[in-house]
């Protein structure tokens, strides 16, 4: 459709209509913490049943070539065939691999059915699994609508905080209402597979420190700070409640690869996407992940990330 001779479009027109695809695609964003020193698992086995649960961070939507899967309902669960528990599960040489993980799941998808042709992803699990990767909770937090909040008021002051303005003490609240539910996660994975390695995964930084990138990633500047902290806060959280079930948390956030950052160097897509869903891991970030979750278990840390 064109526009008439001499009409202009206003700034602020125009970001409001680069933040529909944010809201349409953004989906299971979850959140990092901090970088911490871990010590790989003291094992030489060699797993036989690997399965991979979670959410779009670990589905890996639109990264490159998809997998196609039948009876799955359009679009279905976004899996890629590029995502980290495939590159990992190749690297371990596994016997059987099931990556149940779907973009969009809760928590209560572990549980029922997330769609009406798709099994709950705790169906992949067996006594005979021995080693499982998770990643979830960021959806039930609800970062998508958080963030695409965040990118909408930015509109209007761009410079100061209008979303930590706005959400106050709220998603400190959220998080600490999560914990009963993940810690409940660990604990059904551990009855169900009482033998396997637990890895509870967590999320690449997708925020910077400080100042941001607006317009092209639209959040105001003072709450860059804001939600980068409610990243280190969630998954802190994740960690201390896996932990306690005898899960192994792998620590995946490392500064300097945020949705600010060229796409030669970023790991996590901004806004306009070159590969992977807006706001997700891509291709670098998967290797990443895969790195760091396979340097737990002791394996080599591959350079292509």
């Amino acid at each position: 459709m064109s526009r008439k001779p001499g009409r202009t479009v206003s700034p602020s027109r125009l970001l409001r209509r680069a933040l529909a695809p944010l809201a349409a695609v953004v989906i299971g964003v979850s959140l990092a913490s901090a970088p911490a020193a871990a010590e790989p698992v003291e094992t030489t086995a060699s797993y036989q049943h690997y399965v991979s649960l979670g959410d779009s961070f670990v589905a890996g939507p639109l990264i490159r070539e998809e997998t196609v899967q039948p009876r799955m309902p359009l679009l279905g669960c976004m899996r890629t065939s590029n995502n980290y528990p495939t590159m990992l599960a190749q690297r371990l040489g596994v016997a059987e691999f099931t990556d149940a993980s779907c973009s969009g799941a809760v928590i209560n998808d572990f549980y029922e059915p997330q769609f009406r042709d798709t099994l709950p992803q705790f169906d992949a699990l067996t006594p005979e699994t021995d080693l499982v990767t998770v990643g979830i909770a960021g959806n039930d937090f609800g970062f998508s609508e958080i963030l695409v909040e965040c990118a909408k008021r930015s509109l209007t002051n761009p410079l100061g905080s209008p979303c930590a303005n706005y959400y106050g003490d709220e998603l400190d609240n959220r998080i600490e209402n999560l914990r009963p539910a993940v810690s409940q996660v660990y604990a059904d994975i551990a009855e169900r597979s009482p033998n396997a390695t637990v890895l509870a995964v967590g999320y690449l930084q997708l925020m910077p420190e400080s100042r941001g990138c607006w317009p092209s990633t639209p959040i105001a500047r003072g709450d860059v700070a804001y939600l980068d902290q409610a990243q280190t806060a969630l998954n802190a959280m994740i960690a201390e409640e896996a932990e306690a079930q005898g899960a192994i948390f792998v620590d995946v956030f490392k500064r300097g690869h945020d949705v600010c950052k060229s796409s030669s160097v970023r790991w996590v897509e901004g806004l306009i996407p070159a590969n992977g869903a807006p706001v997700h891991p891509n291709y670098r970030g998967m290797v990443a992940t895969a790195d760091f979750v396979g340097a737990r278990l002791g394996l080599p840390v591959n350079d292509a990330a």
